[in-house]
């Protein structure tokens, strides 16, 4: 089998020997090439988020540094549908709880440094500019 893009392997969940089970992932793969940003915003939030718009990256790990990116794409569905453990009103609690949207957003003209120094799962801060 071949990776569908360049990286590192970063985590190993298997041993030589150990039998591999169908569904159980092995090995946490991580591409050298991109990075992106998965933001929720608050489904009140969303309603002018465009695809394309630019976006200012901060990553709390790195203080003096500021990226350039754009909203890539957004989640069709809010982060409740699919958790493990979805939110149940059949006892008739309606109470109105704020949803999260997932909006996918790609840093733009990232050098190999800042490839290397942008960990996967680090914090960030990110300011959408509206274009309209």
């Amino acid at each position: 089998m071949k990776a569908p893009a360049d990286g590192i392997i970063s985590k190993t969940s298997a041993e030589v020997g150990q039998l591999a089970s169908i569904g159980v992932s092995l090995i946490g793969f991580v591409d050298t090439e991109e990075r992106w940003i998965t933001a929720n915003f608050k489904e009140t939030e969303i309603e002018y988020i465009k695809n394309g718009e630019s976006v200012q990256i901060e990553v709390d790990a790195y203080t003096n540094k500021t990226y350039k990116g754009f909203v890539y794409a957004q989640s069709s569905s809010t982060g409740a549908t699919f958790t493990l453990l979805p939110p149940d009103n059949s006892t008739g609690n309606f109470t109105k709880v704020v949803q999260r949207v997932p909006v996918r957003i790609h840093f733009e003209k990232l050098t190999e440094q800042d490839i290397e120094m942008l960990k996967n799962g680090l914090s960030a801060f990110i300011k959408i500019k509206k274009t309209g």
